[in-house]
């Protein structure tokens, strides 16, 4: 019943869906999103890598394109939790104090557009080691030191985490 309302009501009166990360604003920013989807960026690259020499089967098909699925997926929520953190987040006292996080924001959408072009592992290890720095320089902002650690998980990268 309540669906054929909605769908009823949506016929009447079209409604535009909206998509926003919080422009209340919450004050909910974490770079972790785009650590984790980093190290999956990684993890699916060497699936792939290791799928290059398999016998080209229907099966073989279906695992190569999940694993570029996943890949260009978390490609995108990289450059998405970054942009919404760079966009909404900073202000320009940050930014006079880390003159660099445009560039290194920059560099996080150009390494993330790569990540879903490419199968290239350098690329993918050069995106994880800028959004490190990236959430290196957020948790000083926040006043909450930070420790670079390997993820326990794999591909057992060393990733930034919050000292709390």
């Amino acid at each position: 019943m309540r669906n054929k309302t909605f769908d009823f009501l949506e016929k009447v009166l079209p409604v535009q869906e909206v998509k926003a990360h919080c422009d209340i604003p919450c004050g909910i920013y974490d770079p972790g999103h785009a650590l984790v989807s980093c190290l999956t960026i990684v993890r699916m690259i060497d699936f792939l890598n290791e799928h290059r020499e398999a016998e080209h089967t229907v099966e073989w098909y279906n695992e190569v394109n999940r694993y570029i699925a996943e890949k260009e997926r978390h490609a995108a929520i990289v450059k998405h939790e970054i942009r919404i953190i760079w966009g909404d987040f900073f202000k320009a006292p940050h930014i006079e104090k880390h003159p660099e996080l445009h560039e290194i924001t920059h560099n996080i959408m150009l390494l993330g557009s790569k990540a879903k072009q490419e199968i290239n592992k350098e690329a993918a290890l050069e995106l994880l080691e800028n959004v490190n720095r990236f959430a290196e320089i957020f948790w000083e902002l926040k006043s909450v030191a930070t420790k670079r650690a390997t993820s326990p998980y794999p591909p057992a990268l060393e990733v930034v985490y919050p000292v709390l």
